[in-house]
């Protein structure tokens, strides 16, 4: 709590929050970081691993590997999510689970799961895009707007 505020408090609300503070659960935050860059690099290496087996024992190049990597990461995050796993992998790891495409794919399937019993388009159909929408609308701006810097610098910078 800001200063200017604690200022604005009662001699009660004072004490409260003292006593509030004493007993208050101190986070980890080291420990968290940590637990989920390991975790998050952890998920991107079985993504590389997936990347890599799909290129070297089938028909595709290490370009066009990045397809079938991304279905089916995405498939064992909505299956993970489906059985209820991956939530409480996420409660372990934090952050690190929301390595973009299997946080996301798991976002997606929870609202899905989560309003399922509102039928299908006005549950799932309606729910489903309350995350993806912005998070499409804020990724889309944002490319637009690194383009843009991108075409100014190339066009003033010569880079």
């Amino acid at each position: 709590m800001s200063s200017n505020k604690k200022k604005n408090l009662t001699p009660t609300q004072q004490s409260y929050h003292k006593i509030e503070d004493k007993y208050e659960m101190k986070r980890p935050v080291l420990q968290n970081c940590i637990r989920a860059f390991i975790i998050g690099g952890l998920i991107c290496t079985f993504g590389q691993a997936l990347h890599m087996f799909y290129y070297t024992f089938f028909d595709f190049t290490e370009r066009s590997a990045g397809d079938p990597t991304v279905a089916t990461l995405i498939f064992i995050s909505v299956l993970l999510t489906g059985f209820g796993v991956y939530d409480r992998f996420a409660q372990f790891a934090g952050g690190g689970t929301a390595v973009p495409v299997t946080g996301f794919a798991n976002a997606v399937s929870s609202a899905a799961i989560e309003h399922r019993t509102e039928g299908y388009v006005l549950g799932v159909g309606g729910n489903i895009f309350k995350l993806a929408g912005s998070v499409i609308v804020f990724g889309t701006v944002a490319a637009f707007i690194i383009a843009l810097i991108k075409t100014i610098l190339i066009q003033w910078g010569g880079l």
